[in-house]
């Protein structure tokens, strides 16, 4: 029976310390889902506080949007958004009327210009003493080797007369 009462009391020995066991596992459990508990109540009383604040912010926003549109009505808007466009373009306004009366004078500048161009091309020409002959006659002494002095004395024309001819001629 001895043999029988040491088992018995093992038996009870284990179970004892199983359920001292099972009781500390099931504590600190206890302890860690107590204390994410705790931690997600905090998070939800912060959350909580945000939104107080946020719906507060959301209905100061409506109430000053309501006395704001008492205030104004719709013809008041359109002219306050007439007035400020007109100040943003009246610059922009200016600024171009500004750069068209420079074009104008840009214009005006350049057509005198080209007038009084015209007018010098006009007061140049073709030397009257050159006739198709004597270009013959030059282009016939310089391919001989006369010079230029000599082809203009011998013609009775002047130097830039004879070196003209030869330009014109792709000869010099």
């Amino acid at each position: 029976m001895n043999f029988e009462n040491f088992q018995l009391e093992y038996v009870v020995v284990v179970m004892a310390a199983m359920i001292l066991y099972l009781l500390y596992y099931v504590f600190t459990k206890d302890s860690d889902y107590t204390r994410n508990i705790r931690s997600v109540a905090s998070v939800v009383e912060d959350l909580n506080k945000e939104l107080f604040y946020v719906k507060k912010k959301l209905s100061d926003t409506q109430k000053n949007i309501k006395e704001n549109s008492q205030r104004m009505n719709d013809e008041e808007i359109y002219q306050e958004i007439e007035r400020s466009v007109y100040d943003m373009v009246q610059p922009l306004s200016i600024a171009l009327k500004q750069m068209q009366n420079n074009i104008n004078e840009i214009d005006a500048q350049i057509e005198s210009r080209i007038s009084s161009l015209e007018s010098g091309v006009k007061q140049i020409s073709i030397p009257s003493s050159i006739h198709g002959n004597d270009d013959e006659k030059i282009i016939s002494l310089f391919k001989q080797g006369v010079s230029l002095e000599t082809i203009s004395k011998e013609l009775h024309i002047s130097k830039p007369e004879v070196e003209f001819v030869l330009k014109i001629n792709k000869i010099k």
